[in-house]
């Protein structure tokens, strides 16, 4: 799977350590490439786009809280971007939302959290259904 991949410098370590997970997968890494303080929309707003524009299938985003990114991510035509802090919400946006990105926390999640919510998420599919008639009244929007 095509996977686009950025953080803040808040998220750097955590970056690091989810693509070291991601083997296998064809990963783009659109920065940071070190914690040197800098703004999550320089490196959020390219990934998400290239999930948009099906470049990469999925995204996954990391800044401080998350919050930050998912803002981002969700600006971009296209992009459902979910802020996961557990494995539950991790399936549940992809079931119910066919979330294509995933947003997590640098500072509030362990690695170890991060993996299973990061494989939880590359492997649980959409449920359609009447799932799809509401992206539908997103999208309609």
């Amino acid at each position: 799977m095509k996977i686009a991949l950025a953080s803040d410098h808040a998220g750097f370590e955590l970056k690091e350590a989810v693509k070291n997970f991601l083997t296998g997968h064809d990963v783009t890494d659109f920065g940071t490439d070190n914690s040197d303080s800098m703004d999550y929309p320089d490196t959020g707003f390219p990934a998400a786009k290239a999930v948009a524009s099906g470049k990469c299938e999925r995204g996954i985003l990391i800044c401080g809280s998350g919050i930050g990114m998912s803002i981002v991510a969700n600006k971009v035509t296209g992009i459902r971007a979910a802020l996961c802090q557990t494995v539950q919400f991790a399936e549940l946006s992809r079931k119910h939302n066919n979330a294509n990105v995933l947003v997590l926390s640098g500072r509030f999640i362990s690695r170890y959290l991060a993996k299973d919510i990061v494989e939880a998420w590359l492997t649980t599919d959409f449920e359609g259904g009447r799932h799809q008639k509401r992206l539908d009244k997103i999208n309609s929007k």
